[in-house]
């Protein structure tokens, strides 16, 4: 018999796997719980879920039998309506993750090199592995700004690709126009991920048309609720998005995923009211903190607020709450093992996260 290892690709014997968060059933069975008191503020998820119209033509769809299109030509049109930019400028798919584990594969070979600006999302540093490349982190300030000249002195021959989220996860701050005008200077490939567009309402994007080496990603998964549908798009190049549709697998976005987006775009009066009451309440959320003083909220520009545990130890924290049915993240890592990441959710998440930190911390 072969030994297994010699049979699988050297790089990939020793990765670590991408840190995801367990599904409410794992949660609720442990916490001892119903799985529908689980209040669920670990993921960025959209508290409020998709369009009703969603859901009503999901159901209602008789499709689902036939492969969907492969050069998904429907979808890069509604949001060639929905961006402003031609089809040819945009690529769809499964996920954020699904663009960036292509853009990886066109770009890398063994050894290349990716930089990456933690503390940031962790989906950079996994990819890179698994295409065999290998990342050069470059810390953010204090302030969790992009230290641009720290970024362009790390830019090499073997360098292919600049990641900066924007709005960043888990720290909610902006990345401005002028650093990223300076990144592209490199002219290496720089990938800015807009996943919280909708929240922030900011973006680089009109950049793409006169800077061939810039891409813009985004995702329906937070302002839209389709996180379980699975759909991403970027905004980059023709010239890199004909080879990625030369490469991607044909059938990447189901048809249901389709039928979603569609129906979103077409509820946009009701999904942008469900958008403005996340920022009510995330601006609620980190005004009650404040006065509660047990968590120190940092200001976002994203559906989350990372907060400092000024009153006890976060991981603690986490744990307590998840024991009563409230899901947080907690990051194992570098500058964040003092934080916790919140969602924000709907205002009767909030008051009951409130009332929960009181009775785990007393005294404030």
């Amino acid at each position: 018999m072969p030994s297994i290892e010699k049979l699988i690709r050297r790089h990939l014997t020793d990765l670590k796997p991408y840190e995801s968060i367990d599904p409410v059933g794992v949660v609720a069975e442990r916490a001892g719980i119903p799985a529908e008191q689980v209040i669920k503020l670990d993921a960025n998820e959209n508290p409020y879920g998709c369009s009703p119209r969603v859901q009503c033509a999901l159901g209602e769809a008789d499709s689902y039998h036939i492969y969907p299109d492969p050069l998904n030509r429907e979808l890069r049109q509604l949001l060639a309506g929905y961006t402003g930019f031609d089809p040819q400028y945009i690529a769809v798919g499964s996920g954020s993750d699904e663009l960036i584990d292509l853009i990886l594969r066109l770009t890398l070979e063994p050894g290349d090199r990716v930089i990456n600006c933690p503390p940031t999302f962790g989906m950079y540093p996994f990819s890179t592995g698994v295409c065999g490349g290998e990342i050069v982190n470059v810390p953010r300030g204090p302030d969790y700004s992009v230290n641009v000249a720290a970024i362009r002195s790390a830019v090499d021959q073997r360098t292919r690709v600049i990641f900066i989220t924007s709005p960043n996860n888990p720290t909610g701050n902006l990345t401005s126009e002028g650093d990223i005008l300076q990144l592209l200077e490199t002219e290496v490939l720089v990938v800015v991920d807009e996943a919280y567009y909708e929240f922030a309402e900011a973006s680089v994007a009109p950049l793409v048309p006169s800077h061939a080496n810039l891409i813009v990603l985004r995702t329906f998964s937070k302002w839209a609720g389709l996180a379980g549908l699975r759909v991403g798009y970027a905004i980059l190049s023709p010239q890199i998005n004909e080879v990625i549709y030369r490469m991607k697998l044909p059938y990447n976005i189901t048809i249901a995923a389709e039928i979603a987006v569609r129906e979103s775009l077409a509820d946009m009066d009701y999904l942008q009211g469900k958008i403005r009451a996340i920022l009510t309440e995330r601006e609620r959320l980190f005004q009650e903190l404040k006065v509660q003083g047990i968590l120190d909220p940092i200001p976002s520009r994203g559906s989350f607020l990372l907060c400092r545990v000024v009153k006890g130890e976060a991981l603690e924290i986490k744990q307590d709450l998840e024991k009563r049915g409230i899901l947080v993240r907690y990051y194992d890592v570098h500058r964040l093992r003092d934080k916790l990441r919140i969602s924000v959710g709907r205002p009767e998440h909030t008051d009951t996260l409130l009332r929960a930190l009181s009775e785990i911390c007393p005294g404030l």
